[in-house]
């Protein structure tokens, strides 16, 4: 190839289910406050999830297994609740291949710890949603601030 390419931003791919409202939410402070061109890609466990976070102005959206499994190679970050990395959570909607393609990708991952029945987190305070929600997009500006974000594929 000829000329280099201008470096991009990262690819930030957001993982939620049941109906969507914690990713709907992280993606409406994603686009508040970083730049309009990011590329932010909705990945449901079901089609309710992925919809209303494509109601947020996600980029793309996908839902269920194959597409997590197939497609989240393409993210730089990972929002999203630490459930996303647990299998059968989401009362059983986060498959156990889901879970195993979040936790091996090679992106960052930026996990909120918020409580699944039977799971605790002891090093984690118990925070309201929306102050640890500004905490991850806060991580993730510093992130792309110091270039820390790897985004070459």
């Amino acid at each position: 190839m000829g000329e280099k390419e201008a470096k991009k931003g990262p690819v930030i791919a957001v993982i939620d289910g049941m109906g969507g409202n914690i990713g709907h939410q992280i993606i409406s402070q994603l686009r508040r406050e970083l730049p309009p061109e990011t590329e932010i890609i909705a990945f449901g466990t079901n089609a309710a999830a992925t919809a209303n976070m494509m109601k947020a102005r996600a980029s793309r959206g996908a839902t269920g297994e194959n597409a997590i499994r197939v497609s989240i190679s393409q993210a730089d970050v990972i929002v999203a609740p630490a459930a996303a990395v647990i299998a059968n959570s989401y009362l059983g909607e986060l498959t156990p291949g889901m879970a195993e393609a979040i936790a091996s990708a090679r992106a960052e991952k930026i996990l909120l710890p918020m409580a699944q029945p039977g799971i605790s987190f002891v090093a984690a305070a118990r925070v309201p949603l929306p102050h640890l929600m500004e905490e991850a997009v806060e991580k993730l500006r510093r992130m792309i601030a110091a270039e820390e974000v790897d985004t070459d594929v």
